[in-house]
């Protein structure tokens, strides 16, 4: 009877003391645009771009060695949800861009080609969902009216 007592038991606490310990995953979301004028940052030309592919990549703290690699892709309204399933708080880790399907949009800009993300939870860090900074393309070639409206922007108060 104490046999069939414990094995009951041990049937019911088990599974919980196993789930327990398992953390949810993190769900980096984030956006890629084209910068429309190639002005660096947002303007009202600049539109996002659905299929862009990123990735989120971890390197060592020591080594700096590449450790950790998962892609993604935005969806139609150029945004993506990645999710991480492990914790990865002993590296530095980041969303990169990878590429751009829109043809007249495919260069990178290099001030705006990764965001940081934390993927851990041992800085005390509660929530699971994580926003990561825009990442973004320049156009080809700037649109019609760029010149005026980033003049605007920048001199006119």
């Amino acid at each position: 009877m104490a046999a069939k007592l414990f094995l009951l038991l041990a049937l019911c606490v088990f599974p919980v003391l196993v789930t327990a310990n398992r953390k949810p995953p993190f769900h980096i979301v984030g956006r890629v645009y084209c910068d429309a004028c190639r002005a660096g940052f947002w303007t009202s030309k600049c539109f996002y771009i659905p299929g862009a592919k990123v990735e989120i990549q971890c390197y060592d703290a020591v080594t700096d060695l590449l450790k950790y690699t998962l892609a993604g892709e935005t969806g139609p309204d150029g945004k993506y949800d990645i999710t991480v399933e492990d914790d990865h708080g002993d590296q530095r880790c980041y969303v990169t861009l990878v590429s751009s399907p829109h043809p007249t949009c495919k260069t990178v800009d290099y001030s705006l080609n990764k965001a940081t993300v934390i993927l851990t939870r041992n800085n005390g860090a509660t929530a699971s969902r994580h926003h990561a900074n825009a990442l973004g393309f320049f156009q080809d070639e700037p649109a019609a009216g760029c010149q005026e409206l980033v003049h605007k922007l920048l001199y006119e108060e």
